[in-house]
């Protein structure tokens, strides 16, 4: 387990008020960070605050939604008066699954919270904490993606949609960023049972014999552990991961290996060629 102390850091965990965003805001708050849970929810955002305060950590509840560039900065604004200082780490986990079924019958009105929330949310995000990240010439950007971020995923087509051209985004504020030391990664954690399982489930047919299979699946075992999402998290928010940007990372890749070693031009890109 990645064991660096975060002791202090101003971190934005967005979507934190479950899943796996909920996940990650507890791991980082366990290891003395100070957390911003971003959500629209807030008897969710105050279960996170509760088990975050039950475990000794330090987090503020913030009610807002993504999609809205104001409600960001105004959340942003929040945690420098609260905590003393700008985010130095910004997580973005807020998604939603939007339609599901064959593309040709999804309603066209459905596709605009998709593109709000998953792409639209996370520019907004980025755009209001890079300046101050620039100007401090410090800072670190991780963005869930999945692994529909370079696969096909059918039935599902706009979320993959969104989720892959978060990828590309990713990749290129990560060459605009390269000479002011803020560092921009997409994590895909993986399968897990959260609410978005519950949601390919309460489709069936229209999600495709393959996802219910692996949504069933899921729910049983509980998908990846919450330790392996949270130490690649970790690792990608700590200085031990400078020299790593513009890249998608899976939880399951062999990523230890780049805490040395070099990282090669086309290692864990969009087109995700891993050979080293």
């Amino acid at each position: 387990m990645f064991v660096q102390s975060f002791k202090a850091v101003p971190v934005l965990v967005t979507g934190a008020g479950r899943g796996i965003g909920k996940r990650l805001a507890i791991g980082f708050a366990t290891r003395g960070a100070r957390v911003g849970l971003l959500a629209r929810s807030k008897p969710e955002l105050d279960l996170c605050h509760l088990e975050i305060e039950h475990a000794g950590g330090n987090a503020l509840r913030i009610r807002a939604d993504v999609a809205d560039f104001e409600q960001v900065s105004a959340a942003i604004e929040r945690m420098r008066v609260q905590f003393g200082g700008t985010v130095q780490v910004l997580v973005c986990a807020a998604a939603t699954l939007g339609p599901v079924g064959p593309f040709a019958e999804s309603n066209t009105k459905a596709w605009a919270e998709t593109i709000q929330t998953n792409l639209l949310g996370v520019m907004n995000l980025c755009r209001a904490v890079l300046p101050q990240m620039i100007q401090h010439r410090k800072g670190k950007i991780i963005v869930l993606t999945g692994g529909q971020g370079s696969q096909a995923r059918p039935n599902f087509a706009l979320y993959a949609a969104t989720k892959a051209a978060v990828v590309s985004l990713v990749e290129s504020l990560a060459e605009e960023l390269r000479d002011h030391n803020v560092q921009i990664n997409c994590m895909s954690p993986g399968a897990s049972y959260t609410h978005m399982t519950d949601q390919v489930l309460a489709a069936g047919d229209r999600a495709g014999w393959r996802e219910l299979e692996d949504a069933h699946q899921v729910r049983l075992t509980g998908g990846v552990s919450a330790d392996k999402q949270i130490e690649l998290a970790l690792f990608l928010a700590s200085e031990e991961s400078n020299h790593i940007s513009g890249r998608l990372i899976h939880v399951l890749d062999d990523w230890k290996r780049l805490r040395e070693a070099a990282v090669k031009p086309e290692l864990y890109t969009l087109r995700r060629v891993q050979k080293i």
